[in-house]
């Protein structure tokens, strides 16, 4: 039986700019273009699990302000096939924003929470009890703090599977790891977590760290060390790689995939996302994935 996916996460509005060169302090450059689309690590997350489905239910639990944004960022995730009945709009709030510089095929990112910060526990914890037990929890680190805390713990009790990403990095009570089902940071944000000790840290949770790797893939312990590779393609934009990742992982997982099957459907989906500039523009399809594995 596949389970229900609830993303709870930061939905904004991303202003990616490309250039091709990077402004010195209080120097101004000419940027080559500029692209205006819905982001935001929950969102991407969401998208990309609705894009990939089969049978599965994808909510979203987030916040937008009362702007153009927002209304937006909403329409685009109902357009893509995500539930938004949990998405808030906050009175007299901006909603989020990230601003994107977009160079040498890889990014630089400022994000301004805004309403994302009104995603608190008093408003996530009672819609986590309308869920099924085995239901898949997402999240990341784009939403307050006490959120995260207080969703890994309520999931316990409920039977929920959290997935967390700990992007962008911020510490983490090392407690709440026993009560998480899967953790998937990328490398840097692997070593602030574990003090450097990579290898160490996937002997410790195997079967649950899963750190990703970019172009090399995702690496995971299961009594000894196996790096699941990426497929190769031509690079054009990596903001949207690893909420794909992380999207579709929820997906594999939600339908019984093993791990090791997971983790080559999310590196696949991964693959299409970086072909196409923005974080949801390259966001394959299910046929457009299944195909590609099949080949």
């Amino acid at each position: 039986m596949t389970q229900n996916i609830i993303v709870i996460g930061s939905a904004s509005m991303d202003l990616t700019v490309q250039t091709d060169v990077i402004p010195n302090q209080g120097e101004t450059v000419l940027g080559d273009s500029l692209l205006m689309a819905p982001g935001g690590k929950g969102a991407n997350q969401a998208v990309a699990a609705a894009r990939l489905k089969r049978n599965q239910e994808v909510y979203m639990i987030g916040a937008v302000g009362d702007d153009a944004f927002g209304k937006t960022i909403i329409e685009n995730l109902q357009q893509s096939g995500v539930n938004t009945t949990y998405m808030q709009t906050v009175a007299g709030e901006h909603s989020g924003t990230a601003h994107i510089t977009l160079y040498d095929k890889d990014n630089r990112i400022i994000v301004v929470p805004e309403a994302n910060n009104a995603i608190l526990p008093d408003v996530v914890l009672p819609i986590l009890q309308r869920f099924e037990r085995g239901d898949i929890v997402v999240m990341q680190q784009e939403i307050p703090a006490e959120t995260v805390e207080a969703v890994i713990k309520e999931s316990t009790q409920l039977g929920l599977q959290v997935i967390l990403n700990p992007a962008p990095y911020r510490p983490i009570d090392m407690q709440l790891l026993d009560q998480i089902a899967y953790i998937t940071p990328n490398e840097s944000e692997c070593q602030q977590l574990f003090d450097g000790k990579v290898g160490e840290a996937l002997a410790q949770y195997p079967n649950k760290l899963i750190v990703t790797l970019g172009a090399d893939g995702a690496a995971y312990f299961n009594q000894t060390q196996y790096t699941v590779p990426a497929y190769p393609c031509d690079v054009v934009d990596t903001t949207g790689a690893g909420d794909t990742f992380n999207g579709a992982l929820a997906v594999a997982l939600s339908e019984g995939q093993s791990l090791e099957a997971a983790l080559r459907f999310a590196n696949m989906a991964s693959r299409f996302a970086v072909s196409v500039l923005g974080a949801q523009g390259g966001i394959p399809t299910r046929q457009d994935v299944d195909e590609a594995l099949s080949e």
